[in-house]
């Protein structure tokens, strides 16, 4: 088994960029989810409310700022977040440091309502919820309950499979092979028996090793293609056919570093202990 890809998602519910080597912090990622976008009453503005921010691309810039583009907007080089410190609606996080106007107006304009640009200045401010397997000093950045999100290429190839032949049932026509990118992991693994991940309860990816938190339950982003926005019925309605359990669907296993460290794409992915 190895490495395939690595994604980061610099602003929370944006796209993701893949990259071929990342440094692993022990919140997540460095450069990932570290910014946010918030509402007037400090909400977290999800993808699965606003699709149109997955036509967002946000990049990291060297200075500590951040590059936004998207469809019909002008780029915006966002400065290093210098604002004041705003409540905001996250679990295990009280406040987060607002970026200037006019990185607010954009968001604005995109989403169709107020919204605040955000930043998590110290992301060892956050704990990981122990209803979703956090242990006392596990920290996180804006990603929902892990540092991490592990999914496993054979296992999308065999939901695809399971996709097809279900609209063949149906009479309708197959469609193609989902994007990965639905599913937003940070790491993909090639090479595992489909859904093996599941059955891991530590892996070491290169040099780092990892404790698996706890499977991954999947909502309506998802559904959501990540090239038109628009929402539909899978993989939801299939994944509901033969992973569904606990009045939940599943799909990926999230992460959570032992260690500081390095990874790279190619890199041996070992699992370390089974349940």
């Amino acid at each position: 088994m190895h490495l395939r890809d690595i994604h980061i998602y610099p602003l929370k519910s944006a796209s993701g960029v893949r990259v071929d080597h990342a440094t692993i912090e022990l919140w997540g990622l460095d450069g990932d989810r570290r910014w946010a976008v918030i509402g007037d009453d400090g909400e977290n503005l999800w993808l699965g409310e606003f699709p149109r921010m997955l036509s967002v691309t946000a990049r990291n810039l060297a200075h500590g700022g951040l590059s936004l583009t998207a469809p019909g907007l002008p780029e915006l080089v966002v400065p290093p977040a210098t604002g004041e410190s705003v409540p905001v609606g996250f679990t295990g996080l009280d406040r987060a440091v607002t970026a200037d106007e006019v990185a607010h107006a954009w968001f604005s304009e995109l989403l169709g309502r107020p919204a605040r640009l955000v930043w998590l200045d110290d992301p060892r401010r956050r704990t990981i919820d122990p209803k979703h397997g956090g242990l006392p000093g596990e920290v996180v950045s804006f990603a929902w309950d892990a540092p991490l999100l592990l999914t496993s290429a054979s296992s999308l190839r065999l939901l695809d499979e399971r996709i097809s032949a279900g609209a063949v049932e149906r009479g309708e026509e197959p469609p193609g092979p989902l994007a990965m990118a639905r599913f937003r992991p940070n790491v993909v693994v090639e090479g595992a028996e489909p859904y093996e991940e599941d059955g891991w309860t530590e892996v070491r990816i290169g040099d780092v090793e990892f404790r698996i938190s706890e499977l991954c339950d999947r909502c309506a982003v998802t559904t959501i293609d990540p090239d038109t926005w628009v929402k539909g019925k899978e993989p939801i309605r299939t994944l509901a056919g033969h992973r569904r359990w606990d009045g939940k669907t599943w799909f990926g296993v999230r992460l959570v570093p032992r260690t500081p460290g390095k990874i790279s794409v190619g890199d041996p992915i070992v699992p370390l202990a089974r349940t």
